[in-house]
């Protein structure tokens, strides 16, 4: 169907996530945090951040929270800590944002690239088993760590994921980038994982007005590591018992580590915004029933959770045989969309090299078909409606 140039001019394009509806809700509370930082003036490693870490550790079942610059860097530290680097494999998706991956090399370790499952975009157990026994079989890397990556926002297989981990071995980091918040059997990631990472870029479920990231661990001797690690590698208490420093532990470097902490505004911010994070996930998981019901039958597939498990719905993502078409259609109505992720990393030049053992059949066929549609806790029914109607109108 062709739209008169007119019209299309005319047509009004929906947010595919509205921040501002949030900010609205919370606005007053939101003002009052960032006055009380101004007054304060403690603008680094002031009292919010560890106020949140502990709130945000109380809000997973976590012993400790660990909070961080990026989400990006919330995958790296925990490598750092363990010591990862030259001759280690480290097993994640493919499908999945670069963040995932591009960490590995970062400490010279080599990314082993698995494929995942059709229906919910996640790590495949019985692919990653089969990639842990092809490269021990070779011989050439050490395997050291998985990554999972809780996709789209729903948690993968952990109960899995974790026993394959455990009798080879390997630590095991659930990257909640997208999917802080979701649960499995009421448990969340970390209850699994040796830690769980997530990120407070401004899109994500919980996301601040900035950058932020966090880990979340039960193992305190790493919760220790990470916070030095994280402020250039400062002396711990630990790494202080039985010697004598009277400055500043931060001056006295124990390990080779980063810059990367969360500011004290945005822990401010992110406070206020953990508050009623659990209405919005229950919203978010609303929302997404409502969308499976008006496209069911409609689109190649609609989302599928795992058996037992809560998605914080980080995105809403449906499959088309013509998904390009689809896409340009819905641009047409006012309906943006976006297709996560259109060439997984196996594929990116700088990564090709890496191993991919049985190769990713699944993760190629997907990156064709998915496209992702409007999605957050305040989209209202009518809008919804347009967002459905407009699918439905595709006849490509």
């Amino acid at each position: 169907m062709t739209i008169p140039l007119v019209e299309r001019l005319a047509v009004t394009t929906i947010p595919f996530i509205d921040l501002a509806a949030q900010q609205q809700r919370i606005r007053p509370q939101i003002d009052a945090a960032i006055a009380r930082v101004l007054a304060h003036g403690a603008y680094v490693m002031g009292p919010e951040v560890r106020a949140f870490e502990q709130q945000l550790a109380a809000f997973c079942g976590a012993a400790h929270a660990v909070s961080c610059a990026n989400g990006t860097e919330a995958l790296a530290l925990p490598l750092m800590a363990w010591e990862i680097g030259p001759g280690d494999a480290v097993f994640c998706p493919s499908f999945t944002f670069a963040a995932t991956g591009e960490v590995i090399p970062w400490l010279g370790a080599s990314p082993v690239f698995v494929d995942i499952l059709p229906d919910t975009y996640n790590l495949d157990p019985d692919k990653l088993e089969a990639a842990i026994a092809a490269i021990e079989a070779e011989g050439r890397l050490k395997p050291r760590a998985v990554i999972a990556v809780d996709l789209f926002g729903q948690p993968a297989d952990y109960p899995r994921i974790a026993e394959i981990a455990r009798r080879h071995g390997l630590k095991l980091i659930a990257d909640s980038a997208q999917g802080f918040g979701c649960t499995l059997g009421e448990r969340h990631p970390v209850a699994w994982a040796d830690v769980a990472t997530t990120s407070f870029f401004p899109a994500k479920p919980l996301g601040c007005y900035g950058d932020g990231g966090a880990v979340l661990t039960n193992d305190a001797w790493l919760a220790e590591r990470l916070d030095s690690l994280r402020v250039h590698g400062k002396a711990t208490a630990s790494d202080i018992a039985g010697r004598i420093f009277d400055h500043d532990p931060k001056y006295l470097n124990m390990r080779v580590g980063l810059n990367s902490r969360l500011d004290t505004l945005q822990a401010a911010i992110l406070i206020e915004k953990l508050a009623i994070f659990a209405s919005e996930i229950e919203a978010r998981g609303r929302i997404a029933r409502r969308y499976a019901e008006g496209l069911a039958g409609v689109v190649a597939q609609v989302p599928a959770v795992i058996e037992g498990g809560v998605s914080t719905w980080a995105q809403y993502t449906i499959e088309h045989a013509d998904r390009d078409g689809l896409a340009a259609h819905l641009k047409t109505q006012g309906v943006p969309s976006a297709a996560y992720y259109p060439m997984p990393m196996h594929r990116q030049d700088c990564y090709a090299g890496y191993p991919q053992p049985g190769g990713l059949p699944v993760s190629e066929a997907k990156a064709q078909t998915v496209l992702s549609l409007p999605m957050h806790a305040y989209l209202d029914e009518e809008t919804q409606d347009r967002v459905i109607e407009a699918v439905r109108g595709f006849n490509g």
